[in-house]
C-alpha cells in the first residue's frame, strides 16, 4: 500500500513539476500603445518577444496582451514608427514616436521574402496611405502618384475625368515599347492597357503624319483601382530593384498592398466627400477690335461686335463649377484567427463639359485565417463597375473634335439650335452640338482576386521553411460606345459618312501563378540566411472586337440599322514562365547582401522555349552597427550598392508577318503585310547600377538618402528599312541602344515635435538624362506629327528625348551643324524635379500639403498654333515673340507654321500645388457614441505657376505612348478641385 502511495505521489509530482517550471518562467504582460505626439492610441503596432515569432497586434484602441517568458526583451515595431525594445519586466504602456527615415518599414525584396527599410540595399519608394488619399479626394490611383517619390515622370493625358496617365521611371527604356511600369496588387499581375474607342473614322487623326491612332484619350486601366483601398505602394524604379521580376521590369515595377483587418474589435468607418470641380484656367478670346473683325467676318460681324454680342464658346463650354460625391464605407477586424476588411466606395465626378464624367463602384472584400501554427491563407477580392465619358477631343483633322474646332470657332457666330436642329458651323463642326449630341464612353466591369497561402514545413529555434502559392486573376470586360447621330451637321451632306456608330468590347483575362520555398537559417554568431526558389506561370488574353457602322438610318443608332459595317478585331495571347532564385545573407544587420537569378521564357519571344536569365546582387553595410562607430550625430549610416538585369517581352505583332485580308480573284483571302516579322527577336535587355547612401541624424530625426544610378538598354526593337525586292517595306530588329543617368535625393526631417506641436517634412529632388548610345539603323523621326511642326529624333549620340524641327535656311545661324536638314529647338526630358511635403499636427489640427516643382522639359503645342492659324488666338495681338519686333505673337507664329516650329516648343515647366487638406478632429466626449469624427476641406492642384501657352503643360494627344507624351492638341481643359470631407469612425 505505502509503495503504490509513494509511487503516485512522485506521478503528480513529475507531472505538475514541468507545470510550475512553465509557469514560473512566463509572465503575463499587457498594456497600451500610443502616438507620442497626441496621445491616440496606435492599432496594428506589432509586438514580438526578441528572437521569436512569439507576439501579437495591438487592437483597435492600442490594447495588447500576450504570455512572455520571463527575462524576456519585447520589441515594438509600426511602419512609420521608430521601433522600441523593452524589457518585458518594465513593459505597460508604451509611446511611441514617428520615424521620418522609416527604417523600420518592410520592404518587399523577392517574390516570397521582405526585409526591414534599414537592411535595405536598393532604392525602393514607399507611398503609405495617408499619404496617396489621406490629404485629399483622388479622382483614380494614377493621378494620386504625381510629386510623391523619386525617379517618376508622371504626365495626366489631359483634364477629362476618368484618368489616363503616361509614367517613365528613370527615363527613356523604350522607343516603340510599352515604357509603363508593371503594376502588381495583392500579387496579382494587373492589366494597365490603353484600348482605342475607334474614333478615328470620324476624327481622321491618324491621317495628319502621324499614324496612331491612340488619340482619343483613354483610359489606363489601372485607374479603376480604388486609392482608398490601398495600404501601401512600393515602386521598384528599376532593374537594380526589379530584376526578380525578369521580363516585365524593365520600366519599373509597382507593388500595391490593399487593406487588411486586425485582430481587436471590428471597425466601422464612413466618409463622405463633397467636391466642387473647376477649370484650372481658360485662355480666353482676343481681344479683338473693329478693324480685325471687319477683315476676319465682314459686316455682320462687326454689327455683332458694336452690339456687344460677342460669345466666349470656350467659356461656355469649360468654365462651370461641377460638384462631385464620394461615399467610403469600410468594417474592418477579427482575432487570433480570422481578419477581415470590407471596403465600398461609391463615386460620382461630373465633368466640366457637359455630358462627360467619372462613375465608380468599388467592393472590396479582404479575408485571412490561420488554420494553426503552420498553415494560413488570405484572400483578396475586388469588383469594379466605372463608367467614363470623355467628350470628344484632342487631333481631329477634319475639324470634328471640339477642341479642334473651337479654334476655328469665331465669337461672333451664333452656334443656339433653332427648333432643336444646329446650325452647321464653318469651322467644320458645331461645338456646341458635338457636346451636346455625341457620345464617347468607357464601361468597365472588372474582378481583381488573388490568393496566398503559407505552409510552415519547419520549424526550429534556428532553421525555417516554408511554402507560399500564390495565385491571382484580373478579369475585365470593357464597352466603349461611340455615337455620332446622322443628323449631326457635318453628317448631313450625302457625300458625307452619313453619321457614324461605333461599339467596341474587349475581354482580358489574366492570372498568374506563383509558387516558393522560403528556408531561413540563423547562426548562433548572427549570421542568418534566407533562400527562396520557385516557379512561376502568368497568362494574359485580350481579345478587341470594334464594330464600326457608318451611313446610319435616321435617328437609329443600332448597328444592324446602318447601311455600312466593318468590324476590327485584335487577340493578343501572351503566356510567359520561369524560375527564380535568390539567397540572402545577413551578418547581425552590419553587412546584408543579396543575390539572384530569374529565368524567363514567353510566347512572345522568337524561340518561345529559349530562358532569358536576369541576375541580380547587392550589399548594403550598416556601418554605424560595428563597434568602432563613434560619430554620435549620425546614428545611421549605410552605403550601398546594387546591380540588376531585367527585361521586356517583343509585342505580340513583332514575332509574326502579319496577314491583312483581301479580295484574291473575287474570293476572300490574305496578303502578307508591309513589316516583315523577326522569327528570332528577343527581348528588349536592361543592366542598371546603382549606388547610394541613406544616412540617419539626431536619433533618425533627419534622414537623407541619396542614389547615383546608370542604367543601360540593349537589344531596343526597331523597324528597319527591308529590301523592296522581297516584298516588304520594313523589318522588326533588335537594333539600339540607350543609357539612363542620373541622380536622385530626399531629405525627411521631423522639424518639430513636442506635446502640443508635429512637424515633419520631405524634400525630393531628381533628375535623369537619356541619350542613345548605340543605332544599327539610320537616325528616324518619331512621334510628332511631321518636323515642320516638331517631332523626336532618335540619333546615335543624342538624347533619346531631344525635339528637332525644320528651319528656315536664311535664319539658320549653325543652326544644323550635321547638315541632317534638323535643327534641335529642345528636350522633352525635364532638367529636375523637386516635391516638398510638408505634415503638421497642432492639437486637434491636421494640415498636409504637397508641392511640385518641374524645372524645364519641353512640350510641342500646337493647340496655340491651330488658332493662330485661324486667327483666334488669346494673345494672336500680344507683341515679344517676333524677333525682329514688326510681327505681333499670332502673326509671326502664323509666318513660321510648317517652316519654322521653334514658336510651337515651349518650356512645360511649372510649379504646382498639388494637393493640400486641413482636417480637425472632434473631441473625443463630444460624440462619445463615436470613436472618432473628422471634419476638414482639401484641394487638388490649386495653384499653378507655369508660363505654359495652353491649358496645362501636362497634356499628351498620344495618350500613355511614353516617349510622345508632349505633343498637345486640343485637349480636355485642366481642373482644379476644393472637397469638404466628414469621416466617422464607429
Amino acid at each position: 500500500m505505502m509503495k503504490n502511495y509513494l509511487k503516485r505521489k512522485l506521478m503528480i509530482v513529475a507531472f505538475l513539476l514541468p507545470i510550475s517550471f512553465l509557469m514560473a518562467q512566463n509572465v503575463g504582460v499587457s498594456g497600451t500603445v500610443t502616438d507620442a505626439s497626441n496621445g491616440e492610441p496606435l492599432p496594428g503596432v506589432t509586438v514580438l518577444v526578441k528572437g521569436t515569432t512569439n507576439g501579437t497586434i495591438t487592437g483597435i484602441n492600442g490594447e495588447y496582451e500576450l504570455s512572455v517568458p520571463s527575462g524576456s526583451t519585447l520589441v515594438f515595431s509600426s511602419i512609420g514608427y521608430s521601433s522600441q525594445e523593452i524589457a518585458a519586466a518594465d513593459a505597460g504602456d508604451v509611446a511611441m514616436r514617428t520615424d521620418v527615415t522609416n527604417l523600420d518599414e518592410v520592404v518587399v525584396t523577392g517574390l516570397a521574402t521582405s526585409v526591414k527599410r534599414s537592411n535595405l540595399a536598393n532604392s525602393v519608394a514607399s507611398i503609405s496611405s495617408e499619404n496617396l488619399a489621406g490629404i485629399t479626394n483622388q479622382s483614380t490611383l494614377d493621378g494620386s502618384l504625381s510629386g510623391k517619390f523619386l525617379g517618376a515622370d508622371i504626365r495626366a493625358n489631359s483634364g477629362a475625368p476618368g484618368g489616363g496617365i503616361s509614367m517613365r521611371l528613370r527615363g527613356v527604356t523604350s522607343i516603340f515599347g510599352d515604357q509603363q511600369p508593371l503594376f502588381i496588387v495583392d500579387g496579382v499581375y494587373v492589366d494597365n492597357s490603353t484600348t482605342s474607342l475607334g474614333n478615328n473614322i470620324v476624327s481622321e487623326a491618324a491621317g495628319g503624319g502621324n499614324p496612331s491612332t491612340n488619340q482619343d484619350d483613354a483610359t489606363n486601366r489601372i485607374a479603376d483601382i480604388d486609392p482608398e483601398d490601398i495600404e501601401s505602394v512600393e515602386i521598384l524604379k528599376g532593374a537594380s530593384a526589379a530584376a526578380i521580376y525578369g521580363s516585365r521590369a524593365a520600366g519599373g515595377v509597382v507593388i500595391i498592398t490593399t487593406k487588411r483587418g486586425k485582430s481587436g474589435k471590428s471597425q466601422t468607418s464612413f466618409s463622405q466627400t463633397i467636391g466642387f470641380r473647376s477649370p484650372t484656367q481658360l485662355l480666353g478670346l482676343r481681344d479683338w477690335d473693329e478693324a480685325e473683325v471687319s477683315a476676319a467676318g465682314g459686316a455682320s460681324a462687326v454689327t455683332v461686335f458694336n452690339n456687344g454680342g460677342f460669345r466666349d464658346y470656350e467659356a461656355e463650354i469649360f468654365d462651370h463649377v461641377r460638384v462631385s460625391r464620394t461615399s467610403r464605407l469600410s468594417v474592418s477586424g477579427g482575432d487570433q484567427k480570422t481578419d477581415f476588411f470590407f471596403g465600398l466606395t461609391v463615386k460620382d465626378e461630373p465633368g466640366l463639359v457637359k455630358n462627360t464624367g467619372y462613375a465608380k463602384e468599388s467592393v472590396r472584400l479582404n479575408v485571412g485565417h490561420k488554420f494553426n501554427d503552420w498553415i494560413d491563407i488570405y484572400v483578396t477580392n475586388n469588383y469594379i463597375n466605372s463608367q467614363t465619358d470623355k467628350g470628344f477631343f484632342n487631333n481631329g483633322n477634319q475639324n470634328r473634335t471640339v477642341g479642334y474646332a473651337l479654334a476655328f470657332t469665331y465669337p461672333w457666330q451664333d452656334l443656339s439650335p433653332v427648333n432643336g436642329v444646329y446650325p452647321a458651323a464653318p469651322a467644320g463642326s458645331n461645338v456646341l452640338e458635338t457636346v451636346d449630341v455625341t457620345t464617347n464612353r468607357e464601361a468597365v466591369n472588372r474582378y481583381i482576386g488573388g490568393i496566398t497561402t503559407n505552409v510552415k514545413l519547419l520549424t526550429q529555434d534556428d532553421n525555417q521553411l516554408k511554402l507560399v502559392l500564390q495565385g491571382g486573376v484580373d478579369q475585365y470586360t470593357l464597352r466603349t460606345t461611340s455615337i455620332f447621330p446622322g443628323t449631326i451637321s457635318y453628317f448631313r451632306p450625302t457625300t458625307s459618312l452619313g453619321g457614324a456608330a461605333i461599339s467596341g468590347s474587349t475581354v482580358n483575362t489574366n492570372y498568374n501563378f506563383t509558387a516558393s520555398l522560403v528556408h531561413s537559417y540563423f547562426l548562433d554568431n548572427g549570421l542568418s540566411l534566407t533562400t527562396q526558389a520557385g516557379y512561376f506561370l502568368q497568362s494574359f488574353d485580350k481579345n478587341t472586337v470594334i464594330t464600326t457602322a457608318t451611313g446610319l438610318n435616321g435617328s437609329q443608332t443600332n448597328l444592324g440599322q446602318s447601311a455600312n459595317v466593318g468590324v476590327q478585331q485584335i487577340i493578343t495571347p501572351q503566356e510567359d514562365q520561369g524560375f527564380f532564385v535568390q539567397e540572402e545573407v545577413n551578418f547581425q544587420d552590419k553587412l546584408i547582401g543579396t543575390v539572384g537569378v530569374r529565368g524567363d521564357k514567353s510566347t512572345n519571344n522568337g524561340d518561345a522555349d529559349k530562358l532569358y536569365y536576369y541576375p541580380k546582387a547587392s550589399l548594403a553595410i550598416n556601418l554605424h552597427e560595428f563597434d568602432f562607430w563613434g560619430v554620435e550625430v549620425i546614428n545611421n549610416f549605410k552605403p550601398r550598392v546594387a546591380y540588376g538585369e531585367a527585361g521586356r517581352f517583343s509585342q505580340f505583332n513583332q514575332r509574326f508577318t502579319l496577314m491583312n485580308p483581301q479580295f484574291i480573284g473575287g474570293n476572300s483571302g490574305l496578303a502578307p503585310g508591309n513589316l516583315l516579322g523577326a522569327s528570332d527577336v528577343e527581348p528588349e535587355r536592361q543592366s542598371e547600377l546603382e549606388i547610394g547612401a541613406d544616412i540617419g541624424l539626431l536619433d533618425n530625426k533627419i534622414g537623407l538618402t541619396v542614389n547615383y544610378y546608370n542604367k543601360k538598354i540593349s537589344d531596343v526593337l526597331l523597324q528597319a528599312q527591308n529590301e523592296p525586292s522581297s516584298g516588304f517595306t520594313s523589318r522588326v530588329v533588335n537594333g539600339a541602344e540607350l543609357e539612363n543617368k542620373g541622380i536622385e535625393a530626399a531629405i525627411n526631417a521631423t522639424v518639430i515635435q513636442n506635446d502640443v506641436i508635429t512637424w515633419n517634412s520631405t524634400l525630393r529632388w531628381w533628375k535623369n538624362k537619356s541619350k542613345v548610345t548605340k543605332l544599327d539603323v539610320p537616325a528616324f523621326t518619331t512621334g510628332g506629327f511631321a518636323a515642320s511642326l516638331g517631332t523626336y529624333l532618335i540619333k546615335e549620340g543624342e538624347s533619346a528625348t531631344q525635339i528637332v524641327g525644320t528651319y528656315i535656311a536664311a535664319d539658320c545661324d549653325n543652326c544644323d551643324p550635321d547638315g541632317d536638314g534638323f535643327a534641335v529647338y529642345g528636350n522633352a526630358e525635364p532638367d529636375f524635379q523637386l516635391s516638398w511635403f510638408n505634415s503638421i499636427s497642432y492639437g486637434n489640427f491636421d494640415l498636409n500639403f504637397l508641392w511640385h516643382w518641374k524645372n524645364g522639359g519641353d512640350a510641342i503645342n500646337l493647340t496655340t498654333l491651330l488658332y493662330d492659324l485661324a486667327g483666334t488666338t488669346w494673345d494672336y495681338d500680344d507683341t515679344g515673340l517676333d524677333p525682329s519686333g514688326t510681327l505681333s505673337n499670332g502673326d509671326y507664329r502664323a509666318s513660321q507654321a510648317f517652316a519654322n516650329p521653334a514658336p510651337l516648343i515651349e518650356d512645360a515647366g511649372y510649379i504646382r500645388l498639388r494637393e493640400i487638406g486641413l482636417f480637425y478632429t472632434l473631441p473625443s466626449d463630444l460624440i462619445p457614441q463615436l470613436s472618432q469624427v473628422k471634419v476638414g476641406m482639401s484641394g487638388r492642384n490649386l495653384i499653378n505657376i507655369f508660363d505654359y501657352n495652353s491649358y496645362d503643360p501636362e497634356a499628351s494627344n498620344f495618350g500613355n505612348n511614353v516617349l510622345a507624351n508632349t505633343v498637345e492638341v486640343t485637349p480636355y481643359a485642366a481642373s482644379k478641385f476644393i472637397n469638404f470631407h466628414l469621416d466617422i469612425k464607429f
